[in-house]
This record gives structure tokens, C-alpha cells and sequence, in this order.
């Protein structure tokens, strides 16, 4: 169980290093714009975000 954590987290990690890594600019103006944003929209997608994880998850497993 503790070695699928360590691989989620891996790929977790992965996943969000590719936008500053591919495209730092793009990555770079993308979290300005997402920093104007009020928190009650920011908190929005961050669910929207979690119950996709969620899904996916719940279809591979």
C-alpha cells in the first residue's frame, strides 16, 4: 500500500513539474492569472480538480 502512495506522489510530482519545465512563461503567467482569482472560484476548481482525482482513481483502481 505505502509503495502506491509513494508512486501517486511521484507521479503527482511528475505531472506538475512538465508546465514549468516545457513552458515557463506560459506556467508563469497562467499562476498570476490564477492569483487574481477570488477564492470562492479558486476553491471551485480546486474541487472540480479532486473529484476528477477521484474518478480516475477510483477507475483504475
Amino acid at each position: 500500500m505505502s509503495s502506491s502512495i509513494w508512486l501517486a506522489i511521484g507521479l503527482v510530482l511528475i505531472v506538475e513539474g512538465l508546465g514549468p519545465l516545457i513552458a515557463p512563461n506560459g506556467w508563469r503567467s497562467m499562476v498570476a492569472e490564477l492569483s487574481k482569482q477570488p477564492d470562492a472560484q479558486l476553491r471551485r476548481v480546486g474541487g472540480c480538480l479532486v473529484v476528477a482525482g477521484v474518478v480516475i482513481a477510483y477507475c483504475f483502481s
